[in-house]
């Protein structure tokens, strides 16, 4: 199997073409280095169409089997590593030892999702009756991933949604469609035709699908706008819909924390991936007794930061990844700069890459639009604070729900902050970290539903209450 060339949608366990072609821009170089099936609505059809012939075997196919396939997948792409994760950095930008270890993870993810159970709930089991509540797959499920994680966002979908016996048809974002086309073709050796389905296209393909009536549930990962779209066109049929979306995440700093400690954590927690992460801290509030020191701490790691190609070795931090984010973040720091902020800034290669340098803006006002939207690139707005509960209102003024953070050498100080925060996710003295066993989701207007964990799974299925009535005994009779 060639990663580098023959990029081609999987339908139906084939692999099929299409008339017309998208192309692959390497964020790199501003260039195109590959081509990708532009599906036309027959191409939806057909692969619909293969997804729903599987579902009525693959739903009847024990969970051990199930289980043992997944396990399969994840052990194939890990023998892979090396070649998707390159075809991952030409892609997505991100340097390659980051790029390899979102593969290895999404067969670790694999794995993980692979060893969970469908429970069965008894909620009665008298004299009378039985009562079991059982967990039964959906049909087909139609997956839409985005391009900031677009290998280990697809596989928060496939695993559950297989493992509970779905089947499904995954749109990549057309701007990183590539190593999800060539990992679908890998993964035909373990997983039966049809069950998971691949295709590629234009803008034009996810309307396509959220409308598509063939569908049971949309999973769908990217913007709120767009989230709203897809739910908009889900309620049409009333498909199940999971919603991951949008977030302007606020980390909490404070008095007490240990700046040394603490400082290239926050720093991996706003700029991981340029960025360009739902979770990522993106409004960092810091009591105004350490402001002065974690600033500097936090300049001086961006100003030894090296932002380039991901190929080239050394570098810590990619390009953003395609050239309308790239456009639309150059046009939140312009702003900045012309409303006089103070913008402190690392260096970054010149040149036609889609490349920003990291940027702190000191102490902005909370109206200013670099705090008040969520950037999706490497600018950190870092407010100070004094008062505790001030500053929980201000990082809950948000339209946004999704994570947060609390940093402090007093834990339990810390939780009851994060128990003030209104988002799905608070995490102390820590940040990023989200494990297949836990349950992931937004508040307000930062997602619908749950994935991950048990809840996540549950999300795959409709519950089914079984009543199973006990034979009574006789009246006895009277002499």
């Amino acid at each position: 199997m060639d990663w580098r060339s023959d990029y081609r949608m999987t339908i139906g366990g084939e692999l099929v073409s299409a008339a017309e072609t998208i192309e692959v821009i390497n964020p790199a170089t501003g260039a195109a280095f590959a081509t990708a099936p532009r599906a036309a609505r027959e191409d939806l059809d057909r692969a619909v169409a293969a997804a729903a012939l599987a579902q009525k075997s693959w739903r009847r196919t024990p969970i051990a089997e199930r289980r043992e396939r997944l396990l399969l997948a994840g052990e194939l792409l890990r023998g892979h590593v090396a070649e998707a994760g390159r075809l991952f950095t030409l892609e997505q930008g991100r340097p390659l030892p980051l790029a390899e270890y979102e593969i290895a993870g999404a067969a670790a993810w694999l794995e993980a999702v692979a060893a969970r159970e469908l429970p069965v709930e008894v909620t009665e089991d008298s004299d009378v009756r039985r009562i079991e509540v059982h967990h039964e797959p959906l049909g087909v499920v139609c997956a839409i991933v985005p391009w900031n994680f677009p290998v280990s966002l697809a596989m928060w979908k496939v695993a559950p949604a297989l493992l509970a016996g779905n089947t499904m048809v995954l749109k990549p974002s057309p701007f990183t469609p590539l190593c999800m086309l060539k990992i679908a073709e890998l993964l035909r050796e373990v997983l039966p035709p049809g069950v998971l389905n691949v295709i590629s296209g234009g803008d034009e393909l996810g309307p396509w699908m959220t409308a598509h009536e063939g569908f049971a549930k949309i999973s769908f990962t990217g913007s709120t706008a767009t989230g709203k779209r897809v739910m908009e066109a889900a309620a049409k049929d009333l498909k199940r819909v999971t919603l991951e979306l949008g977030g302007n995440d606020a980390a909490i700093v404070l008095a007490d924390v240990d700046v040394e400690k603490v400082a290239s954590r926050i720093f991996q927690g706003a700029f991981f991936n340029s960025a360009q992460l739902c979770v990522a801290t993106k409004r960092l509030y810091v009591h105004e007794a350490v402001y002065d020191r974690l600033r500097d701490a936090l300049v001086a790691l961006a100003g030894s930061a090296r932002v380039g190609d991901g190929l080239e070795p050394g570098v810590g931090f990619g390009p953003i990844q395609n050239r309308p984010q790239y456009e639309r973040v150059l046009k939140l720091i312009d702003e900045a700069r012309a409303a006089g902020l103070t913008l402190l800034q690392g260096p970054a290669p010149s040149g036609p890459g889609y490349f920003v340098p990291l940027t702190i803006v000191d102490d902005p006002p909370e109206t200013a639009r670099v705090v008040t939207e969520e950037a999706f690139g490497p600018i950190l707005p870092m407010m100070r604070f004094k008062d505790l509960d001030e500053v929980i209102g201000r990082a809950n003024d948000s339209e946004y729900g999704l994570a947060g953070a609390v940093w402090s050498s007093d834990v339990a100080s810390a939780v009851e902050v994060a128990h003030q925060l209104e988002t799905g996710t608070v995490w102390i003295n820590e940040n990023l970290h989200l494990p297949a066993h836990t349950p992931f989701g937004g508040h307000k207007q930062s997602g619908f539903g749950v994935e991950n964990g048990l809840s996540g799974l549950l999300e795959f299925t409709r519950p089914k209450s079984i009543y199973i009535s006990k034979p009574r005994p006789a009246p006895a009779r009277s002499a």
